[in-house]
C-alpha cells in the first residue's frame, strides 16, 4: 500500500496518509504528480526492458506525449546486486535536478523524500505507483538495504540522471526506507 508521511525538518512525524486519493491530492498541491497505473498483467522478474515497455505501452506513450521525454529505460535492483550499497548511497544525499524526476514502479518498492519548504514528504512507492518530482525540488531516494524494485525511468534531457547535491545532512534525520517499511 502506498504511503505518505509528513515530517518536520528535525524528523518529527506530523501526518501519515494511507488513502491513495488523499496522497494524490496532497502531492498535487505540491505540484508532484502521483498516479496509480493498472498492473493486472503479471510480468516475470526476468522480463526484458522491451517486454516491460510493451506491457505498459499505452501509459508510457501517454506520458511521453504529454511531457516530451527523450529517453526511457527500465532499472531493476535486487538484494543480491553486487553494487547495491554503492547505488543506494548515491541516491541517499539530498539533491536537485534541473529536470523533473519521473518513475513508475513496475514491481517492488522504494521511498522518495521530498524536502519542500520546512517539511519533508516521505512517499513510499510500490508496484503500480507513478511519481513525478518537479525540477529543482530538493529530494533523495532510498531503496533500502535489501533493494527490490523494477521501475521505468523517463528522461527529458539526454544526460539522464544528473544530481546537484545540496550538502545538507537532513536525510540522516528522517526514517530510512527500511524503517518506513517496518512501521
Amino acid at each position: 500500500m502506498s504511503l505518505l508521511k509528513v515530517y518536520d525538518e528535525e524528523g518529527n512525524l506530523l501526518e501519515s496518509i494511507k488513502d491513495y486519493e488523499e496522497i494524490r491530492k496532497k502531492l498535487a498541491s505540491l505540484k508532484v504528480i502521483f498516479e496509480r497505473w493498472n498492473t493486472d498483467k503479471e510480468l516475470p522478474w526476468s522480463a526484458t526492458q522491451e517486454e516491460v515497455l510493451q506491457v505498459y505501452k499505452e501509459d508510457v506513450e501517454r506520458i511521453v506525449r504529454e511531457y516530451g521525454f527523450k529517453s526511457i529505460d527500465v532499472v531493476s535492483l535486487t538484494p543480491d546486486h553486487p553494487k547495491r550499497e554503492e547505488l543506494r548511497n548515491m541516491f541517499l544525499s539530498e539533491h536537485t535536478h534541473s529536470d523533473f524526476e519521473v518513475r513508475f514502479f513496475v514491481d517492488g518498492c522504494g521511498t522518495f523524500y521530498l524536502h519542500i519548504g520546512d517539511k519533508v514528504y516521505v512517499v513510499f512507492c510500490e508496484k503500480g505507483d507513478f511519481i513525478s518530482v518537479p525540477a529543482n525540488t530538493k529530494h533523495w531516494f532510498d531503496m533500502g538495504t535489501k533493494p527490490f524494485f523494477k521501475a521505468i525511468r523517463f528522461f527529458s534531457i539526454p544526460e539522464g540522471w544528473v544530481a546537484n547535491f545540496t550538502g545538507s545532512d537532513i536525510s540522516k534525520r528522517l526514517p530510512s526506507h527500511d524503517e518506513i517499511v517496518e512501521s
